[in-house]
């Protein structure tokens, strides 16, 4: 009898019609209250197999609560969470397989080394964990501290030992909740780093943060949280086109170039700036604009897109009335 060739991470026969795999989060209407206090608002996600999720909002909007629930370590007054098709809540430890991170900060013994806090706990999952401490190790780059104990590592160094725990349970999803809070420049861009190559890996990363410059460098897609509530799910480019176009432009003759801009009726939201002027257009209108200053003797000396950053945008949505459905 002849083999049947197979998909990689799979035994159904390749070619083969079949249900689709489970997202590794899926969430619908979660909700969790504190007496008056309603902390998770009926909250959807869907996490997708690959993706760097970003999940925003300023502090006190429920994002820790929402992973406590997704990881079963709080039962969710409303709805559902699964995590690659299996219920925490129901399934136990069995449905943490493949799945790892913190909520917080990690914790660890200060008084054992590096190496030693990652042995118990491979010892506690048991099966192959042990034999990845080393590539762990080496994979946050702690690999020459291992030895020191604990009680002596920096913050940052207690982070990423803490994403090396993670890795041995060889994940196929990591949560991790403000990874670089508390971090200096050099540690908050090495968390990136990782985060990114453990991306590229493929394990599929949620990232629970409030720093937009983290999220809007890392993630392919976010949710923005308010008072508990979603208020933007979607992809990133997504919503940083929402606003529409915009550009910057700067002239030999900042003046006369407003008057150029101000007789245009296809070109909105003209405003002046420090270093020249910004409007909204579309493609065929600069391209006029850009004959109509030269025919008006203005020199071009800048013309550059600028949409809206991610924090303008954030802010936009957690402070004011707006949402984006």
């Amino acid at each position: 009898m002849s083999a049947l060739a197979t998909r990689p991470g799979g035994d159904r026969p390749a070619g083969a019609a079949g249900p689709a795999e489970p997202h590794p989060i899926e969430a619908r209407g979660l909700v969790k209250r504190y007496g008056e206090l309603t902390a998770v608002d009926h909250v959807d996600l869907t996490v997708e197999a690959g993706s760097v999720y970003g999940y925003l909002g300023p502090n006190g909007a429920g994002k820790t609560t929402s992973l406590r629930m997704l990881l079963g370590l709080i039962r969710p007054d409303e709805g559902r969470a699964t995590l690659f098709g299996r219920d925490p809540l129901e399934e136990g430890a069995a449905a943490l397989d493949g799945v790892a991170g913190f909520v917080e900060a990690p914790r660890f013994y200060p008084y054992l080394s590096g190496r030693r806090n990652l042995e118990l706990m491979a010892a506690l999952d048991g099966g192959d964990a042990a034999d990845r401490i080393d590539d762990a190790l080496e994979t946050v780059g702690l690999a020459g501290r291992d030895g020191d104990k604990v009680k002596g590592y920096s913050h940052g160094m207690k982070q990423r030992l803490g994403i090396g725990a993670a890795l041995l349970r060889d994940p196929r999803l990591l949560l991790l909740d403000e990874p670089t809070t508390g971090l200096d420049p050099a540690g908050m861009r090495d968390m990136r780093e990782l985060v990114r190559r453990l991306a590229a890996d493929g394990i599929t990363v949620l990232l629970s943060s409030h720093l937009m410059g983290e999220v809007e460098e890392l993630c392919d897609r976010v949710a923005i949280v308010r008072s508990g509530r979603v208020i933007y799910e979607g992809a990133l480019d997504a919503l940083l086109r929402s606003t529409g176009q915009r550009y910057r432009l700067r002239t030999t003759d900042d003046e006369r170039a407003w008057d150029v801009c101000s007789y245009r009726p296809d070109l909105g939201e003209l405003t002046r700036t420090r270093d020249g002027l910004t409007f909204a257009a579309d493609e065929p209108e600069v391209a006029q604009l850009s004959l109509a200053l030269a025919r008006a003797g203005v020199g071009v000396v800048a013309l550059v897109p600028a949409t809206a950053s991610l924090e303008e945008l954030f802010f936009r949505f957690t402070e004011g009335e707006e949402a984006i459905a």
